[in-house]
């Protein structure tokens, strides 16, 4: 029996086929073998939300799954939300605009969680953004001007009247 599998994995629009250890968290896999550093690891427990991916679009704490588990899955990180290396998404514009970082650790779990949140929930109150973030944890920004930008870009994306979607990246 092998201590390797191959997998094959599409992670920002990209496909990969590689093959990992069967006990390399898929966090591990999308840092260290993908050279993906966007995405964070803080609590390795699931607790802080730092390592927040996308998987087929919903959330998921990379550092909770192996990444045999996402073999044949579409994985979306921080590096992927942009449409583009010149654009922001209206997310990341929202955040630069209103504050909504300092250290910046916490952000790309942050960002994608949020990315699936205005997509489900595309005209959020502020409480329903509080209670989206509420499982990513942030010790500088005392939440106030993420909450801002979450709501912000949900009225941009409102704004482009579909030309650009969360779902467009």
């Amino acid at each position: 029996m092998s201590d390797t599998r191959k997998i094959t994995v599409t992670v920002n629009g990209t496909r990969y086929e590689e093959t990992v250890p069967v006990r390399v968290t898929l966090a591990d896999f999308i840092r260290h073998q993908l050279h993906l550093t966007g995405t964070h690891l803080g609590c390795e427990h699931g607790v802080c939300g730092a390592c927040t991916i996308l998987l087929d679009g919903r959330s998921a704490r990379s550092c909770l799954m192996l990444a045999v588990q996402a073999d044949g899955h579409e994985i979306l990180t921080v590096e992927g939300i942009a449409p583009d290396a010149e654009t922001l998404h209206p997310l990341q514009e929202a955040f630069r605009d209103n504050h909504g970082l300092q250290c910046g650790f916490c952000t790309p779990g942050i960002l994608t969680t949020l990315i699936e949140f205005l997509r489900d929930n595309p005209d959020p109150t502020e409480e329903e953004v509080r209670i989206g973030i509420s499982g990513n944890l942030c010790r500088c920004t005392g939440y106030q001007n993420i909450v801002i930008a979450a709501l912000d870009a949900a009225k941009r994306l409102r704004a482009d009247d579909g030309r650009r979607t969360t779902d467009d990246r």
